[in-house]
């Protein structure tokens, strides 16, 4: 008995070794497949099919039992008939919708993967087509936010056809990108503008000396620093540092009068924001509607295709996304909770 328990011990060992060897190795093999191959996969979606798929269901489920045959078989002939108009080279040669979507961060982080879906849309865009961004933003750093409104510019340098679609915010930076759009569309409750500069740091220097402790700032150049966090701020520095957001300020408005002519610039360039009516009447933006009402809108007259630049992430990257959303799904709903409590009766 004992013999055979042994040999049972040994075998099982073996091929758990076995299995770990295996692991081990296809492990290898498929992260240098990983490494190897592409960083990202270009993802195209054609929104008007979808949009017909899910008509049909719904019609389906709106009729009676009895006319659901019928309905289908009426599905089947249009798609054949659709199929051979392609074969012969009747259908329509409509132009093309490109659909991209930007959500803007306090760094504009989006703008490495914009830069690329606008690349991919100008290598095979025709003359008739038109760009669509789903913008969202609040705005962020300089430098991010105006490289990422260069990107868009280079679809109408172009000379695509471009609209900008706002259907929650795009304020600060956000709407800096927003110009850049042939035509620029707001939801009615969608905020935009905040066409302004803002900066603003603290300073301990006062704690510090409280405490005696000293702090040395040293440089080469006489603005170099201008305020700092530690050292003692000088009136010469503040002026300075206005100046440099003065010069920033006037290159915001700058960019948005070249590309918004008809705009008071220097009544709206402000730091206000206005709602989606109000900016209308202002000419900040040249429609109101949402993003999808304008993509419905506009298959009616072309194919609408959706584009997006998924990067491929590491087990650890999608591990980290993961318990990243599921903290920030507990934290929404403990504030919703919380929110609601204020209108249950006591």
């Amino acid at each position: 008995m004992n013999e055979w328990l042994t040999e049972l011990g040994m075998f099982i060992a073996q091929l758990v070794t076995l299995v770990v060897i295996v692991g081990v190795a296809l492990a290898v093999i498929l992260r240098f497949r990983s490494e190897a191959g592409e960083r990202s996969r270009l993802h195209l979606e054609e929104l008007n099919g979808t949009r017909r798929h899910r008509q049909r269901r719904m019609q389906l489920a709106a009729s009676q039992p009895g006319a659901r045959k019928r309905l289908l078989k009426a599905f089947r002939r249009d798609d054949k008939a659709d199929v051979r108009r392609a074969r012969k080279g009747d259908a329509e040669t409509l132009p093309t919708v490109w659909v991209l979507d930007f959500q803007g961060d306090l760094k504009a982080s989006a703008t490495g993967q914009l830069a690329e879906e606008v690349s991919a849309v100008l290598a095979v865009a025709g003359d008739k087509d038109e760009v669509v961004i789903r913008l969202e933003s609040a705005g962020g750093l300089v430098h991010g936010y105006g490289l990422a409104a260069a990107e868009l510019d280079r679809l109408r340098e172009a000379g695509l056809s471009t609209t900008v679609c706002v259907d929650k915010v795009a304020a600060s930076g956000g709407y800096l990108m927003a110009c850049a759009a042939d035509q620029l569309r707001a939801a009615p409750f969608a905020v935009v503008g905040s066409i302004g500069v803002v900066a603003q740091l603290p300073n301990l220097h006062r704690l510090l000396k409280r405490h005696d402790i000293d702090v040395e700032l040293l440089t080469a150049g006489r603005y170099k620093r201008t305020l700092t966090v530690f050292g003692e701020n000088t009136e010469e520095g503040r002026e300075k540092f206005r100046e440099d957001l003065e010069t920033t300020h006037a290159l915001f408005k700058r960019h948005v009068a070249e590309r918004r002519p008809a705009l008071d610039i220097e009544a709206v360039a402000t730091g206000e924001i206005w709602y989606g009516r109000d900016a209308l009447a202002k000419k900040l933006v040249d429609a109101l509607g949402t993003s999808e009402a304008y993509l419905v809108e506009r298959m009616a007259q072309a194919r609408v295709i959706r584009l997006s630049l998924e990067h491929k992430r590491s087990l650890g990257e999608r591990l980290g996304m993961g318990v990243s959303r599921g903290v920030e799904h507990g934290l929404e709903r403990g504030l919703a909770m919380l929110d609601a409590q204020r209108w249950q009766k006591r």
